[in-house]
């Protein structure tokens, strides 16, 4: 039986290097960052030397970085792909994030290998088939029930991620075409249109208007930060914060916020479960993810089914934080409210009017609770305000805002040439002899060495504790004191390094076979190494790629998400037979169809076929 505590590993996003390095700093034990090309957010690739640059860095911390190479690829790129593989292999990332089955056929380094969410990686038979075929570790679907997380998790043996913040893709991840199909942008190619982010029009089937210009595919952001614990329990190794389009304060914020949470389970709980990377961050501020771009939160199907909406119907952008309602109003620019939050000249405020608008101004003047907006806004007692910009919390992150230590042991020491100096990391102890005369003092030495060594604020250590064991006073000038330290600082980092070990390539399965024979265009098979290794492990039909070859009837989204459920109108109940079905969507010359699959609680969502003279059937 092993006892060992499970490495637990805090994973963030990174935009670019520097934001990555944030991250780290802020408590993060890996973090995640855009491959040169074929990322899944073709907007945040970043260069080789930036990622080379930054896994220097973590690794300092005992920390990963994984490169995410998650699109789906065309046969043109196969070799394009190879060659950036062995290229983040050489800069020592970590990890690759994939999704397309051709890189496991390709001459890969031997590197580690995830599974991209983007595999739709949502039963206990995908996973395992994925940990049979070599993925060391798999991103799990974000629609997961506690119940279904844990069902996963006894299943295999393979660590398991979980994003537990940010934002969320309204349809199974990697089986959405909604956005190849109406911008020509395909979300497997790392292009999101965001259509889901669009206000749509909803009729029924006899053509009646049930809502109007609503966001009604726009899921709030993800918060689970109440249930790490539970899903520790369920068996998550991995802790992902969404955000690879992230500025440096949202990660900051949120990765700091997230550090604290679970550092206080792990204190509590040291023989169940250990942190994955090495290092204390001080904050220099108080983490609070309102405070930085959020939709509103949901635990989105975390408890199977949800107690509140998991839409915000009025916008797609960032409501922030709740501070108060309005409780009168003197003229357009001129309100009080009744918060507890402070607020102050310059912030940003929004809210949601009567009829569902949504609209934000900035303050020009506080006094108390008087405000006095710049612009003028239609406001009404009992309206909740809410701030998505705090131009005090945002200056306190423009600024360094962490600093990251790890505690080391230092003991100084007599020997027959001179002295040494011992330094000791926890898990090894490097030795650095200091040849040099032995010149007794008239004064006490012993305080002033001590301080001498502890001055490492330009390192990533901190000293503990430092050790003097000297028979009698020794003067030595300070910077021979210095020297000394920079020196066996330095030896202490190359041990460091030299003791680095990225985490291990996982053997495939002889006699792997895929789920289904039949493969359709679900499987976004996109080029013949895909094609070839789905074919050497038992499918004998297999559809090409929604990007490939274009259906008309295809379904473009598949989701748990039901605007049936959001309207108060589900079929399982009496009031779903007064909404006449098909339902429709249409936002200009966009016109998408519903269908709701009640016996998996699921929605779909396909093109609507052209209008015909009568009524819609």
């Amino acid at each position: 039986m092993n006892n060992k505590p499970r490495a637990i590993e805090l994973l963030s996003p990174a935009k670019d290097a520097a934001i990555g390095r944030e991250a780290i700093l802020h408590g993060a034990d890996a973090v995640y960052i855009g491959a040169p090309r074929f990322g899944a957010r073709a907007a945040a690739g970043c260069s080789v030397d930036e990622i080379a640059r930054l896994c220097d860095f973590a690794h300092q911390y005992n920390a990963r970085v994984y490169a995410a190479l998650n699109t789906i690829l065309y046969d043109k790129e196969l070799a394009e792909a190879e060659q950036i593989a062995w290229q983040l292999y050489r800069a020592q990332v970590d990890a690759l994030i994939v999704q397309d089955m051709s890189l496991l056929r390709l001459n890969l380094p031997p590197i580690a290998l995830h599974a991209s969410t983007q595999c739709d990686n949502r039963t206990p038979e995908k996973v395992q088939f994925l940990a049979d075929a070599g993925f060391s570790q798999v991103v799990l679907a974000r629609e997961l029930s506690l119940d279904e997380i844990r069902a996963i998790a006894a299943a295999t043996d393979v660590t398991l991620e979980a994003f537990i913040h940010g934002a969320l893709c309204v349809s199974y991840s990697g089986q959405c075409y909604l956005s190849a199909a109406i911008a020509g942008r395909s979300a497997n190619r790392g292009e999101c249109a965001q259509c889901c982010r669009l206000p749509y029009t909803l009729t029924d089937a006899t053509g009646r208007v049930v809502a109007r210009d609503r966001h009604l595919l726009s899921l709030k952001d993800l918060n689970l930060s109440n249930s790490i614990e539970q899903l520790l329990d369920a068996g998550i190794s991995s802790f992902k914060i969404e955000g690879r389009l992230k500025e440096a304060a949202y990660v900051k914020n949120v990765t700091a916020y997230y550090r604290a949470k679970i550092d206080a389970i792990l204190e509590r709980r040291p023989d169940d479960y250990r942190r994955a990377s090495e290092g204390f961050s001080e904050i220099a501020f108080t983490p609070d993810p309102r405070k930085s771009f959020n939709r509103g939160f949901t635990t989105y199907f975390f408890h199977r089914q949800p107690d509140e909406p998991i839409i915000q119907a009025a916008t797609p952008k960032s409501l922030g934080e709740p501070v108060g309602k309005i409780t009168s109003v003197t003229d357009a620019r001129t309100f009080r409210y009744d918060g507890t939050v402070a607020l102050h000249n310059g912030d940003g405020l929004c809210y949601i009017d009567n009829a569902g608008n949504f609209s934000g101004f900035r303050l020009n003047r506080v006094d108390g609770k008087q405000l006095y907006a710049a612009t003028p806004q239609k406001l009404t007692p009992g309206i909740q305000l809410f701030r998505n910009s705090d131009t005090g919390f945002e200056a306190e992150l423009a600024h360094p805002s962490a600093r990251r230590s790890i505690a080391v042991t230092l003991r100084f020491y007599e020997i027959a040439t001179g002295f040494a100096i011992d330094i000791s990391d926890g898990n090894r102890v490097v030795t650095h002899r200091c040849d040099a005369a032995k010149i007794e003092a008239r004064a006490p030495q012993r305080e002033r060495i001590k301080a001498e060594l502890s001055k490492l604020g330009n390192t990533p250590f901190t000293a503990e504790q430092v050790i003097i064991e000297t028979s009698r006073d020794y003067f030595i000038p300070v910077s021979q004191l210095s020297e000394w330290r920079r020196e066996a600082i330095a030896w202490l980092q190359r041990a460091r390094r030299l003791a680095y070990r990225p985490p291990q390539r996982h053997t495939a399965r002889a006699g792997l076979r895929v789920l289904s024979p039949t493969l359709d265009y679900r499987a976004n098979i996109a080029n013949a190494s895909a094609r070839d290794f789905y074919t050497e492990h038992g499918a004998s039909h297999i559809e090409p790629a929604f990007e490939i070859a274009q259906i008309d009837d295809a379904e473009l989204m598949r989701t748990r998400h039901c605007i049936r459920r959001y309207l108060g109108a589900c079929l399982r109940t009496p009031q779903g037979k007064h909404l006449q079905g098909p339902l429709y969507l249409s936002n200009g010359n966009t016109r998408l169809m519903l269908l709701f699959d009640c016996a998996h609680c699921e929605m779909v969502i396909k093109k609507s076929p052209r209008r015909r003279t009568g009524s819609p059937k």
